[in-house]
């Protein structure tokens, strides 16, 4: 499905991706983990053309795609969901789903596709003629998925789905990821949140400064002592979290979204 070899990128002069490699098969999800500014990003943003200075091989069900402009590649069926969301302020629901149908070559029955999309995603079925930009950060993450996989792609590369999203929107969020990973969707999916992503994780590659330096199974990683010593500090720190939301909530007698950035840094 997706194939990349000896992927390597610069920021100006400095080689922040070097010599990549690694596959992402039909139906699986594969998560990418490390430290902050370890190339996970990057390797992303590369693979969409995002950035200008970049060499290697990179292919999609065997067509090379690395040289072509970034709409070609979504042609091909690659989708990316950056971390900032990009929704489209003063655009409703509805009207921010039809953007990625407008994207396509083949746009189809535009009624149809939001309607499918919509049944997959309640919490957006519900909100369809809402301004985009006024739902919580969990709901506009499930927005820019769901803007995502109307075009039906062949591969979706989501860039930290959990950030800065309320915990009970977070557990919802995977959950769904697990769904779309019954229905064939294929996955790379960049990740701080250990527990959660290696849950629904066929493999997982460990990038440090920009190399590869492990690959293993998601349960064999699960497994690992280190790992799991990750996956109990972040239950504290989300455990402290939901006692908080749920502190705050009463305190206010009103709905509320807070924002919390996972503290996770991978090994």
């Amino acid at each position: 499905m997706l194939h990349i070899e000896n992927l390597n990128a610069w920021y100006d002069r400095s080689h922040v991706l070097q010599g990549i490699s690694l596959q992402v098969n039909k139906g699986e999800i594969v998560t990418l983990m490390g430290r902050n500014g370890a190339g996970k990003t990057t390797t992303l943003r590369s693979l969409m053309g995002l950035l200008s200075k970049r060499q290697g091989k990179a292919s999609i069900d065997g067509i090379s795609f690395l040289d072509l402009p970034a709409h070609e590649r979504f042609h091909l069926g690659l989708a990316y969901v950056p971390e900032d969301r990009r929704i489209v302020p003063g655009l409703t629901v509805k009207e921010n789903l039809e953007l990625g149908v407008i994207a396509q070559k083949n746009k189809g029955d535009m009624s149809v596709l939001v309607d499918e999309i919509a049944e997959t995603f309640p919490r957006l079925k519900e909100r369809l003629h809402q301004d985009g930009t006024s739902m919580s950060g969990g709901e506009q993450q499930m927005l820019a998925i769901a803007r995502a996989m109307i075009a039906k792609p062949k591969v979706i590369l989501l860039d930290e789905p959990s950030e800065g999203i309320m915990p009970v929107l977070v557990d919802e969020m995977f959950e769904l990821f697990a769904k779309l990973k019954q229905q064939g969707l294929t996955i790379l999916l960049v990740e701080q949140n250990v527990q959660q992503a290696l849950k629904i994780s066929d493999r997982a590659y460990i990038l440090d400064q920009g190399e590869i330096v492990f690959h293993d199974t998601a349960q064999n990683l699960l497994n690992n002592d280190e790992i799991q010593q990750k996956r109990r500090m972040e239950y504290s720190v989300l455990q402290k979290a939901r006692s908080l939301c749920t502190s705050l909530h009463h305190k206010d007698r009103k709905p509320s979204f807070y924002r919390f950035k996972n503290h996770t840094d991978i090994l």
